[in-house]
């Protein structure tokens, strides 16, 4: 491509491979500056455990450990909007599949909940010694596997279109009202006293950390996903430059700090059964594929007016409270039997869909 011939001091610096690993740094040091300042540790950003926190602020599951309404997630989602209206590639739409989106949402938090974290907190558990989440990174290779087969046999959700102007500025208006429901803290929204709840950075720089992260990610599009997919079926590797850096840094600072503590036991949040954190990671990845991107890059995506990733954000915040009201989600002492049978189930639903909007069906007809 025209693009590729051009040195890196001919295209923008957030479209380079300077740019992407500067990207990736930089979220590795904020990680690592949140976690030093209340986050759990390995989970500076960890989008499926924030999500899950919002829906048990917001009443929508009960479990007192894990009710926190998140500043960081507030921050990618206005961080993404900021530099898209600042980079003129704001843009409403939607149209593509939203109920299967929607569902495919919920199947991916099953997934993340299931090992305990998104990609995201996947590489920085890594960074974090955390051997488990090697055995994740296998899961959620060979589940992104699967969905490159299907792309390569034509799946689709079908193409979005121009929607209401009104439409993309709805989650930017959404993370302002959750800011003032935090501030606020009225009576109805939950706030845990102990547990991975209880434990965060600051409001304000958990919410500057929140929009760092989400601007450079709307100006590199980083994508765990992305990056997999990329490297597999382009030869490319600018987006998975990003999480490397972001593993690098990470496991550095954590070194440095006296945090980086190599196996698999006694990782914080986090379990050691082995199968389960491959089939985990594999249904999220697999689900990611299908979407167009990871739990992070669904967000980014909604702060730029697409909501077809809103719904799908929706959804993992609905799979998020499902988790935790019939006991799917794993602890520290590991998976449930409930969450078991849900994985089990998640993969088949998006199996059935793999294969309808493939055109392994089209050929019968």
């Amino acid at each position: 491509m025209e693009k590729e011939k051009l040195s890196d001091e001919k295209i923008p610096f957030f479209e380079s491979k300077k740019g992407i690993i500067f990207a990736g740094g930089a979220v590795g040091i904020i990680a690592l500056i949140l976690v030093a300042l209340g986050n759990p540790k390995n989970m500076g950003f960890c989008i499926a455990c924030f999500e899950r926190d919002i829906a048990g602020a917001l009443g929508l599951h009960r479990a007192a450990v894990v009710q926190y309404i998140r500043p960081e997630i507030i921050g990618l989602i206005l961080g993404a909007f900021i530099a898209a209206l600042a980079g003129k590639e704001f843009k409403s739409k939607g149209g593509s599949s939203p109920i299967t989106r929607f569902f495919i949402g919920i199947a991916v938090m099953v997934g993340a909940l299931m090992f305990l974290g998104c990609p995201l907190r996947m590489v920085l558990r890594i960074g974090g010694g955390d051997l488990n989440a090697i055995v994740g990174l296998v899961g959620f290779m060979a589940g992104i596997g699967v969905g490159i087969i299907f792309l390569n046999k034509g799946f689709s959700l079908k193409r979005n279109y121009k929607t209401s102007s009104f439409d993309g500025y709805i989650m930017p208006i959404a993370s302002v009202g959750l800011f003032i429901l935090l501030m606020a803290a009225p009576a109805f929204i939950f706030f845990s006293e102990e547990g991975p709840g209880s434990m965060h950075a600051p409001i304000f720089i958990a919410l500057v950390c929140g929009l760092i992260v989400g601007y450079l990610s709307q100006k590199t599009r980083l994508c765990m996903v992305g990056g997999l997919r990329d490297k597999v079926m382009f030869k490319q590797n600018y987006l998975l430059l990003g999480f490397v850096a972001i593993i690098v840094v990470t496991a550095i600072g954590n070194i440095v700090l006296g945090n980086f503590n190599l196996g698999f036991a006694d990782q914080p949040v986090a379990h050691t059964d082995g199968l389960w954190n491959f089939l985990g990671m594999a249904l999220v990845g697999w689900g990611s594929v299908l979407l167009g991107g990871c739990p992070l890059r669904q967000l980014i995506l909604s702060g730029e007016g697409n909501s077809d990733s809103a719904v799908t954000v929706f959804g993992m915040i609905v799979g998020a409270a499902f988790a935790h009201n019939f006991s799917l989600a794993s602890s520290g002492k590991g998976p449930t039997p409930n969450g078991q049978i849900a994985v089990i189930i998640c993969f088949a639903f998006i199996l059935l869909l793999s294969i309808a909007n493939s055109d392994l069906l089209k050929k019968n007809n």
